[in-house]
């Protein structure tokens, strides 16, 4: 007897769950035999073994390129020849208001019901509310090896702070809703995440570009026991010139709570791409000050949501400025050497930010608002010196902010626990004033 599908009742096909793992076996071995083999030829060729130069061996070389590239652009096709026939979403209907997913309205009760009967999964921990971090990048690789290069010198850097603040860290490669690609992907993620995840209090979404630079600051979330938004910004940006630049979408955290659920069905209804978007977009632009013509933007949307509809939304949300939940890089990538002479790890702002945030690099596009090199020699720099104190627990530290080499601060000791009362952030953690 075939197995049944749970959801349409018809029959699956036996052998499909057999031959499938199979052939992804088979793929991945061929990717690892061919990069193998190119890699001996490229060995070889740099060693000056054999004669490689012939025609022959170009011709072979080229070859093996092509048959690699063919496979990993097989196994990376949005078909897969061994999965059923999916059935198509409809197509988007311009006319009918986007939502996000079915309506929820009583996700505090439910919430609150699951936690209680899920011990095991608690919102509080040590008297501070979960942390979920939430950063991601598109599914596809970048348009250059570099950017991917920094993608994971980003995602390492965010690693590094959540494993010292016990904060746990979701990395999203996947459109979860394809009319809510580009700037709009984070908001069916955080969604889907709230509702799966009770056991988060917050929710904190933080851009790719974006990275810490403050290793011992923390997020004082005891300051945020009334509000469910906390982002980076400028109320008098925000309310009184109505500025598109008033807040930045690029960090911000949010509670889990039907709060965040209304909010979020208010705010993607600009998303969807195409027409929608478009039009959206001239709202944006007519409403909000200094904001170029462009396709509606999550921050921009924020904004108008906000401004517009502030008595139904305004109290629960804080405008943080004391600290840089979000620092942009221009003003702050100079000055670390300044940082380090001058003050120390911890105080989040403008003496040592506690977020550097590279917006207009764009290092995994092939476009951007400011010279790729400068941009990259920034990252590096901004990667170096968080980098610079996590080392310092093990002695070792950058050669220069720009450099990837280390150097060692101090020699090897039979006590080594004094140096871990000295150095280790864990034991030197600041929280962000009320």
């Amino acid at each position: 007897m075939g197995i049944v599908d749970a959801e349409n009742g018809k029959p699956k096909n036996s052998g499909f769950s057999r031959v499938r793992p199979t052939q992804k076996t088979v793929n991945n071995i061929k990717i690892t035999l061919l990069c193998g083999l190119v890699t001996i030829l490229v060995l070889r060729g740099t060693l000056g073994i054999g004669n490689l130069t012939s025609s022959s061996s170009e011709a072979e070389y080229r070859a093996l390129i092509e048959e690699t590239n063919r496979v990993v652009g097989k196994i990376r096709s949005d078909k897969d020849p061994f999965d059923p026939e999916d059935q198509e979403d409809p197509p988007f209907n311009p006319n009918v208001t986007y939502t996000l997913g079915p309506k929820i309205d009583n996700w505090d009760i439910q919430r609150q019901d699951w936690l209680n009967q899920n011990p095991g999964f608690p919102n509080i921990i040590g008297g501070k509310g979960r942390i979920l971090l939430v950063t991601g990048s598109t599914p596809n690789p970048c348009d250059n090896s570099i950017g991917d290069h920094y993608l994971l010198k980003g995602v390492k850097n965010k690693i590094d702070y959540c494993r010292l603040h016990d904060i746990e860290i979701i990395y999203n490669m996947a459109h979860l809703d394809k009319e809510m690609a580009g700037y709009w992907a984070k908001l069916p993620l955080i969604r889907k995440l709230m509702v799966s995840h009770p056991e988060y209090e917050w929710i904190w979404w933080l851009d790719s570009d974006a990275l810490f630079t403050d290793m011992v600051f923390e997020v004082p979330l005891s300051k945020y026991k009334d509000h469910n938004l906390v982002i980076h910004g400028y109320p008098d940006l925000l309310f009184e010139e109505k500025s598109w630049i008033a807040l930045n979408t690029g960090s911000f955290l949010l509670r889990n709570s039907q709060w965040s659920l209304d909010l979020l069905d208010s705010w993607a209804p600009m998303g969807p791409k195409g027409p929608v978007r478009d039009e959206a977009g001239k709202v944006l632009t007519a409403n909000l000050k200094g904001r170029p013509a462009f396709e509606a933007d999550d921050q921009s949307a924020l904004i108008y949501l906000l401004t517009s509809q502030k008595e139904k939304w305004i109290n629960k949300v804080f405008v943080e400025n004391s600290y840089y939940l979000h620092g942009f890089w221009l003003g702050l990538v100079d000055k670390y050497e300044e940082y380090a002479e001058k003050y120390h790890a911890g105080l989040g702002d403008e003496r040592w930010p506690f977020v550097t945030h590279f917006v207009g690099c764009k290092p995994c596009g092939s476009y951007g608002d400011y010279p790729v090199e400068k941009c990259l020699k920034s990252m590096e720099r901004a990667y170096n010196f968080a980098d610079n104190q996590v080392f310092k627990l093990y002695g070792f530290r950058h050669r220069g902010l720009l450099s990837p080499n280390i150097k060692r601060l101090r020699n090897e000791t039979d006590d080594p626990l004094k140096s871990v009362d000295e150095f280790d952030i864990r034991k030197h953690v600041v929280i962000g004033t009320t």
